[in-house]
């Protein structure tokens, strides 16, 4: 189709353009957190450094997994942790951990990463504390 009136045509180029940059793009968040397949990983939040290590490496689903998180200073943060499990994109149920203190500082505990029947790999874990933040940190699984 040529459009030969300049005004037509520019109302058919806006039209487009509205329509274009109207349609939400769903690009899945990139992992930023594959360090964890090497060793931990620590972030800054809200003047506190917080670790989060997952062994053994690489991180594989459907094992068993350490999850141990580390806080410097700790101060007062209470002897459970919530270690929350989403995957970005898709709804895999609801899936918390409870992290306990093992030594100051420390919290652990074993868990598996489900396998995404979709074949998606990425998971984003965050740890839900208001005394923290709610640091989260996003990797992809191996097989």
């Amino acid at each position: 189709m040529v459009l030969r009136h300049p005004l037509i045509a520019g109302l058919f180029s806006l039209l487009l353009l509205t329509v274009l940059t109207s349609i939400p793009l769903h690009a899945e968040p990139r992992a930023n957190s594959n360090a964890l397949h090497d060793g931990p990983c620590t972030k800054q939040f809200n003047g506190r450094l917080i670790t989060l290590d997952i062994t053994p490496r690489p991180v594989r689903a459907m094992q068993p997994l350490l999850f141990r998180v580390t806080v410097e200073p700790a101060g007062e943060l209470p002897p459970v942790l919530l270690l929350d499990f989403t995957m970005p994109g898709m709804y895999m149920g609801k899936n918390v951990m409870k992290l306990v203190r093992t030594a100051p500082g420390t919290w652990e505990n074993r868990g598996v990463i489900v396998r995404c029947m979709s074949g998606k790999k990425l998971w984003q874990l965050m740890i839900l504390s208001p005394e923290l933040g709610n640091p989260a940190f996003s990797f992809d699984v191996r097989d």
